[in-house]
């Protein structure tokens, strides 16, 4: 299984071996669905919270008394049938929401995602991102340039969730270059994951020596 690498400006400047374990994988729709669910979950801060008839401020005082009114008895007006009463069964912040995600299912959740979208040609390798210093224009230019690449024609112009991309190092010059895309994410190789990965349609991969010996790392 082979694939080309482009530079900067989308000029063919080599090839590169691709693993069948990481690229080579059928789709398995039922387990990237469990542990893309599962990690979001986990990712999930409760915020939503109501208080119950114990929490609510006032109510100390019988309404009326049991008998001889005519009336429903009552002992509290904190009562969850009373308008600003307590919630029954509302939700609460301690919630856990937490999933638990073997980590060879995770790696392999992200291998078929990998897999599939090398299959579809969503998967662009290059060999290095270098800027100056940090500029829009310049990193405009860079998208521009693999515009032209067969297959990635919309990754400039695509306004949401175009590309996620992969630096097999951090480099915040790059990151500040990319800073102003809001359809462009950029982050580390190792911090690659398969929530991400469904987000975006295209994944590009700098450094791919180094940058795949680190995904391979994920399974060890």
């Amino acid at each position: 299984m082979e694939a080309t690498i482009y530079n900067q400006t989308a000029k063919e400047v080599g090839k590169i071996q691709l693993p069948e374990t990481i690229f080579g994988l059928k789709w398995n729709a039922d387990l990237v669905h469990q542990v893309v669910v599962s990690m979001e979950s986990s990712a999930r801060t409760p915020v939503a919270h109501t208080k119950n008839r114990g929490e609510v401020s006032g109510g100390g005082k019988k309404p009326w008394k049991q008998k001889g009114t005519g009336r429903a008895r009552h002992g509290s007006t904190r009562s969850p049938i009373w308008v600003g009463g307590g919630v029954t069964h509302g939700p609460r912040n301690e919630k856990d929401y937490t999933r638990k995600v073997n980590k060879k299912m995770k790696a392999k959740a992200l291998y078929t995602i990998l897999s599939a979208k090398f299959k579809k040609g969503q998967i662009l390798f290059v060999d290095s991102l270098n800027f100056k210093e940090p500029k829009t224009k310049d990193a405009k230019s860079t998208l521009a340039s693999f515009s032209k690449i067969g297959g990635f024609t919309d990754i400039l112009s695509k306004k949401k969730n175009s590309a996620w991309i992969a630096l097999s190092k951090d480099s915040a010059t790059t990151k500040k270059s990319f800073g102003n895309f809001s359809n462009v994410e950029v982050d580390e190789i190792r911090n690659i994951n398969p929530v991400d990965l469904m987000k975006y349609k295209y994944v590009v991969i700098e450094n791919p020596t180094e940058s795949l010996s680190t995904v391979t790392s994920k399974l060890a």
